[in-house]
């Protein structure tokens, strides 16, 4: 059973909304910073974003399937195809279908993949690095502890829509 999501916080409301100063504007001002920064030092390795994102679930997890690949990047199947005809064309990874279930399509590195993505986790380090210039140990401790509980109560969230949705369906078939 998923953890009961916290009570909402009541940091904002309709009558102080304004963009800059929100959490979703602050982190995705973060997130294109950083992405931009990394597409410039990974370009030099012949790798965009589109491709090395996919590719780094790919290094650090294993083979997936196609699917949860795309989920895990937030993208519709049909562009998550069409990004990995390109970086199959590219001899990067190599899909093969799952032996247990033939309707799965696995995805995996090549061993061309796995070369290209060997400069990854330090170009990575460096972008983030950069961007945390003048933080503490500890600012930095701190940080990553606070955005781990906004994702672990983003996936409570979830988890508790995801129950409330089964518990109607249930109530409305039974």
């Amino acid at each position: 059973m998923s953890p009961k999501p916290p009570p909402p916080a009541d940091f904002y409301n309709a009558d102080n909304f304004t963009c800059e100063p929100s959490l979703g504007w602050l982190l995705r001002q973060i997130k294109q910073s950083m992405v931009c920064q990394a597409d410039k030092l990974l370009g030099k390795h012949d790798l965009t974003h589109a491709q090395w994102a996919p590719m780094l679930r790919l290094r650090f997890n294993g083979p997936m399937s196609s699917a949860a690949l795309a989920r895990e990047l937030a993208m519709d199947g049909g562009a998550m195809t069409r990004l990995l005809d390109r970086l199959e064309a590219k001899n990067l990874v190599r899909r093969d279908r799952s032996v247990e279930d033939r309707r799965v399509v696995m995805v995996s590195l090549t061993d061309n993949g796995v070369n290209a993505m060997s400069a990854a986790p330090g170009v990575l380090s460096q972008v983030f690095n950069d961007h945390l210039s003048g933080f503490t140990d500890e600012e930095f401790r701190t940080l990553i502890a606070l955005l781990q509980r906004l994702v672990a109560n983003g996936h409570a969230i979830r988890d508790a829509e995801l129950t409330s949705e089964s518990a109607t369906l249930v109530d409305k078939d039974g």
